[in-house]
């Protein structure tokens, strides 16, 4: 089917269905389909002024099927307006799906580097899928074309990728006047490893080497690779397929991760540390980053994690992004908070006195479904402090610091058993100091505390509009120093 004709039948669809969706769950200020199924953020870039953010999209059905890609614009990082789908899959290279990739400006024109996706019938031996890279331009940041040179970048010859044939997800970025990607693949031996190409044009493409590949218990299939630059230092950030868990690490289905290193562009290869998660919540796959003119690395993550239960399909619609947070090293690590910008979406707020508690307490004002809370604390009195997010025992989400052991533990109900289920991170332990800022959106939290050092991030279901947050101090007397619960605007 013709492009023109693709676009038409699935903007006539959206505009006819996106009206009837039940709204108990979408979010007022993450980026959400109108209506369908959304995944991996895409496209990141900043062009004539404007922030841009793609994502993949199946319009159609609230579930996944052959990918396009939805497209929303921000002059401002958290006011955003929609444009017309983008990318659809029209092509024999991409017929099954335009797949995750990369935005960035060119000679004043907005490029998409994208994996196109083919089906193939399974036989023993032989690959299930064809994957290759293909490129997309604009000259309004709004109407793309394909290359006529598409795919640009095919599987070297030399490089066995397994019986499967996983090659996706190109993340490009510019050094020393020449363009670099970083492809996801696996070796022939099942293993996680990203492929490095170069290019002076952005159209013809040359294999470099094996950028990085998993090593021990890091998995087998590297996805969404991104080269990210911050505060003086260089990292690979992916999404590593088959990761084992380890202890109280590494529990979901598939991981989010950053390894600092080294970028050695003679030989290309990034020389690395340790795999580090990026978030320690339930729901965060897949971040993709860009870099912007004021020289920071922002990073937006999906807000899902595959093969869960996501009771909004039942709605007409499923999944979203995080909220914008930017890259930075401090104290020997990596840490993500809040882009700056999130502060312009803040409305009436609601503040409370410094106070002492010894046994829980709640204030009326605080309990909204949307916003934004900011506390800080003194620890020094008790153990620790929990932190109910609560609709009705059934539905509560908890977040436990314990000051001795240096542990967080989020807690919630799974959708899909009704069992209590938990994630775990690590703060300094006795750390008298907590700061804790959570943005509430109907659906979803997500947790910072201590300024990045630790962050959570999980979808929730409740069965009503009702909210109360409560603070339950553990084993002795918690101070509250601050304590303000900030209206947030909506973003559409």
């Amino acid at each position: 089917m013709p492009t023109s004709d693709m676009r038409a039948e699935a903007e006539a669809f959206i505009a006819a269905n996106a009206p009837k969706i039940k709204r108990r769950w979408y979010p007022r200020f993450h980026i959400a389909p109108r209506c369908g199924w959304c995944n991996d953020p895409n496209g990141l870039a900043w062009f004539k002024g404007e922030y841009h953010v793609f994502y993949q999209y199946y319009p159609f059905e609230p579930k996944w099927g052959p990918m396009h890609w939805a497209h929303a614009v921000s002059r401002d990082l958290v006011h955003w307006r929609r444009e017309p789908l983008a990318l659809f899959p029209d092509q024999p290279y991409d017929a099954d799906g335009c797949f995750s990739g990369c935005g960035l400006e060119k000679d004043g024109k907005l490029y998409l580097l994208y994996t196109g996706h083919v089906d193939l019938m399974k036989k023993p031996g032989k690959p299930d899928r064809i994957e290759t890279q293909a490129l997309a331009f604009s000259r309004d940041g709004v109407h793309f074309e394909k290359a006529a040179g598409n795919p640009v970048i095919k599987l070297p010859e030399e490089v066995s990728t397994g019986e499967d044939h996983h090659f996706r997800d190109p993340k490009v970025w510019q050094h020393a006047g020449r363009y670099y990607a970083v492809v996801g693949a696996q070796t022939a031996e099942n293993v996680g490893q990203v492929l490095l190409f170069e290019s002076e044009n952005l159209e013809d493409w040359s294999f470099r080497h094996v950028m990085a590949k998993a090593e021990g218990n890091q998995g087998f299939m590297w996805e969404c690779p991104n080269f990210a630059e911050f505060d003086g230092h260089e990292a690979l950030i992916f999404s590593p397929q088959g990761v084992k868990p380890e202890g109280r690490r590494f529990l979901n289905l598939h991981q989010s991760v950053v390894m600092l290193g080294k970028m050695d562009y003679e030989a290309g290869i990034f020389y690395h540390g340790s795999m580090e998660l990026l978030d320690y919540g339930f729901d965060f796959y897949a971040p993709q980053v860009m870099q912007v003119p004021d020289g920071r690395c922002l990073l937006v993550g999906w807000l899902n994690m595959w093969e869960s239960t996501m009771p909004e399909q039942e709605d007409g619609w499923c999944g979203q992004m995080t909220i914008p947070r930017e890259l930075h090293y401090r104290n020997d690590r990596v840490v993500t908070v809040p882009a700056r910008e999130m502060l312009e979406l803040r409305k009436a707020e609601h503040s409370q006195p410094a106070t002492d508690f010894d046994k829980e307490v709640s204030f009326p004002d605080w309990n909204r479904e949307t916003g934004e809370l900011c506390a800080e604390f003194d620890l020094s009195g008790a153990r620790g402090l929990a932190v109910h997010f609560a609709a009705g025992f059934e539905d509560e989400v908890s977040v436990m610091v314990d000051k001795e052991k240096g542990e967080v533990r989020l807690s919630r109900k799974s959708a899909a058993t009704g069992r209590e289920e938990s994630r775990w991170a690590r703060l300094p332990s006795s750390q008298d100091k907590l700061s804790l800022r959570v943005f509430e959106d109907r659906s979803s939290l997500e947790i910072f505390l201590n300024e990045g050092e630790a962050v959570l991030s999980t979808r929730f279901y409740p069965k009503t509009e009702e909210r109360v947050i409560v603070l339950e101090p553990q084993e002795g007397t918690v101070r509250m120093t601050k304590g303000v619960f900030y209206e947030l605007d909506d973003i559409f």
